[in-house]
């Protein structure tokens, strides 16, 4: 099975239409052409996810963040891109980045393997975008946008429902704004750095908006409107592994598929 058969699956999940301007989706090192013999998945290529890939003896990496992402000049192992990426290339090993494309994707996305998480119901897109994107069939809608609001099944104390975040995404450390005294059950989500959406979410109602990377002066933003909970972009982004683990290993089985067993979370905490 060539390595086409496999991103033309991905593709048909989170068409490559739906990627953000400034993003790189799709395969960034290989050839489309090449014979799968093992994929590994991951959030972010390292070196060491390289050689975990060369250890289990895939030939092709899948992650979430593309390794090129502003461009190379050059390739002269200055940095660990560079460093990365000729590894990559010196083992014949293809990588492939699925990023915004899925985070737009409403079902099997980013965001929705959050609401799971965290016991969300009736989800629907915080920013809808068009919903028809095109394909060799024609025209196949889809239910895309950025970001999403979900419904707790009753209304829960916002200090509850904090803890059960911590506790279903594994958080290490959640920051958050001001809580009122009533319950909350409409949730808005954005995996990775959201802050963006902060007043997509106020204006929708939302009593929560959860996401990752809010700056200072961002927290006050919410203004007793909604309340932030920050939970930090690897944490935020880390079960998206699992999307697309279960869709590669359950689609196809003429090759090993693999889980990574490294923790690329650049962030250490005390």
């Amino acid at each position: 099975m060539q390595i086409k058969e496999v991103t033309d699956y991905l593709e048909s999940i989170a068409p490559l239409e739906l990627q953000e301007s400034y993003d790189n989706c799709g395969l960034i090192v290989g050839d489309t052409r090449w014979e799968v013999q093992g994929v590994l998945v991951c959030l972010d290529v390292t070196e060491a996810i390289v050689e975990e890939a060369m250890e289990l003896g895939a030939n092709l990496i899948i992650a979430h963040h593309p390794v090129i992402f502003q461009g190379l000049k050059r390739l002269t192992g200055q940095n660990f891109i560079q460093r990365t990426v000729m590894q990559a290339l010196r083992n014949d090993i293809a990588i492939y980045a699925i990023h915004t494309n899925l985070d737009n994707t409403l079902l099997n996305g980013v965001n929705d393997k959050i609401a799971q998480l965290i016991g969300l119901t009736d989800i629907q897109a915080l920013q809808p975008k068009p919903s028809f994107i095109a394909d060799k069939n024609g025209m196949d809608p889809k239910l895309v946008g950025t970001g999403l609001i979900g419904y707790l099944p009753s209304p829960m104390a916002p200090i509850r429902f904090l803890h059960q975040i911590k506790e279903r995404m594994a958080v290490p450390c959640l920051k958050y704004t001001a809580l009122p005294q009533h319950k909350i059950k409409k949730i808005a989500l954005c995996g990775g750095a959201g802050g963006f959406l902060l007043k997509q979410a106020i204006a929708s109602g939302s009593e929560l908006f959860l996401s990752s990377d809010f700056k200072y002066h961002e927290y006050f933003k919410a203004d007793g409107k909604i309340i932030i909970a920050d939970i930090g972009h690897f944490e935020s982004e880390r079960y998206t592994i699992d999307v697309l683990f279960d869709l590669i290993s359950k689609k196809f089985r003429t090759f090993a598929s693999h889980y990574t067993k490294c923790n690329t979370n650049p962030i250490q905490y005390l």
